[in-house]
């Protein structure tokens, strides 16, 4: 059996495919498993040891889907399965001449223009975490969700060396950034919540940062009045690494949450215009502080209203500061996975 998984982006949104593709991996351990994937994002998959092969879809153009059409048709699938639920997706996932094409139906598809590109589409319901989702789509073709596992390889990484070499054994990481501006909690509460957690929980908080951010994680380590260090540049493979070695994340809605919590480290997330009981930790030890019900630009990269009526601007540092110890006294009684 020739099966294509079509999840292009973003980084959260591949971590909560992983289960799936786990299951189905588990369910059909000699097929043959490809996964179609934006280039930018092929990194991440590298590290997943349940796929046979990647495809990445370089050029956002004609030529680009033409070439990957070619690719594509040269596998002969059997099975195309959309987790997406875009109409580039769908297209994507019918363009590849898989004999059967498997997608959302209702209220869980994003764009119902992909509707019509499917040959079956799976009832997945209208609520709950796209985690479940996911598996219950993964369900179409005889996997069955009898765990969560979150595939990622172990790997070596000159980062994690470089800061456990320093004598910074036991982390917490803290990440300030975040591709959309009103996902970003302000610097100076995340300085005082690092802070925190370095006096009140002895681990040494580990500000992230990527390509024009170090100055954002500057910031923090500048308010946390020394407690927390600036990690080194970072590549994903040292994200994994470090997530590994963490005992918290404290973050908004972002790429290295989701990793952190694939890989069993306790979460403290923050959430405005994303919707956390869709998007969120799935862990009941795990925290999520969400203004999701008050906000008024839900899944908007910009919040349209003036400063002070953005949403995640009302969640204070003892709000933060209340989650971490709740959710530390959580770990430190045995409930980490």
């Amino acid at each position: 059996m020739r099966l294509l998984v079509v999840r292009l982006g973003s980084l959260g949104d591949l971590v909560h495919t992983l289960p799936a593709v786990a299951a189905i991996r588990r369910a059909r351990s000699d097929a043959q498993i490809d996964w179609l994937v934006d280039a930018v994002h092929r990194e991440f998959l590298d590290l997943v040891p349940v796929i046979d092969r990647v495809v990445a879809l370089g050029e956002r153009s004609a030529r680009g889907w033409l070439a990957a059409r070619r690719d594509l048709r040269e596998r002969h699938y059997d099975v195309a399965l959309d987790f997406q639920g875009l109409l580039k997706s769908a297209a994507l996932a019918r363009l590849s001449g898989s004999a059967r094409v498997l997608g959302f139906d209702g209220e869980a598809l994003r764009e119902r223009a992909a509707a019509p590109f499917y040959t079956e589409r799976v009832e997945v319901g209208e609520r709950g975490h796209v985690v479940f989702k996911n598996l219950r789509l993964a369900a179409a073709v005889g996997a069955e969700a009898e765990r969560l596992e979150f595939p990622i390889a172990v790997v070596d990484s000159p980062a994690a060396t470089a800061i456990a070499s320093q004598g910074h054994a036991r982390i917490a990481l803290v990440n300030p950034a975040a591709a959309w501006p009103n996902k970003r909690w302000p610097s100076d509460r995340l300085g005082a919540v690092a802070s925190h957690i370095r006096s009140r929980h002895g681990l040494t908080p580990v500000v992230l940062w990527g390509p024009g951010e170090r100055e954002l994680a500057e910031a923090v380590v500048a308010a946390s009045r020394g407690a927390a260090i600036v990690a080194p540049q970072t590549s994903l493979r040292d994200l994994v690494a470090l997530s590994r070695m963490a005992g918290l994340i404290v973050s908004g809605d972002t790429g290295p949450t989701h990793i952190a919590a694939a890989v069993g480290v306790p979460v403290v997330a923050l959430f405005g215009p994303t919707d956390a009981g869709r998007n969120g930790p799935w862990r009941d030890e795990d925290v999520s502080l969400s203004r999701y019900g008050a906000c008024e630009c839900h899944y908007q990269r910009r919040c349209r209203l003036d400063a002070g009526r953005w949403c995640l601007a009302t969640i204070s540092v003892d709000d933060v500061i209340e989650a971490v110890d709740r959710r530390m006294a959580a770990a430190a009684a045995g409930r980490r996975p």
